[in-house]
């Protein structure tokens, strides 16, 4: 019997960020290195649910200003795909 997969917090936000940027069910598991149904379940379980079919990405405003420095955003885009996926950022006594 094979062992019991434990899903971490990372892979969950993995999943669930991929779901909703539309990718396939395939290409999740090619990406987790898991088998299809093994993602398709969990998924179900999480909520891992794709866009809308009419959904458009709002296009960012290449006047704004910078963001600072920890926001959602950058910090996100940094730490994809790395061990520190799904953390927060840390604050610094500088930042509290």
């Amino acid at each position: 019997m094979p062992k019991k997969l434990l899903w971490t917090d990372a892979q969950d936000s993995t999943l669930k960020r991929l779901r909703a940027e539309g990718a396939t069910w395939d290409t999740i598991a090619a990406v987790m290195r898991l088998t299809r149904w093994t993602v398709i379940d969990r998924g179900r379980r999480i909520g891992a649910r794709p866009p809308p079919t009419d959904f458009i990405p709002p296009s960012d405003d290449p006047n704004r200003d910078p963001l600072p420095a920890g926001h959602s955003r950058s910090w996100d885009a940094l730490v994809r795909g790395t061990c520190l996926e799904g953390t927060p950022y840390p604050a610094t006594t500088a930042d509290v």
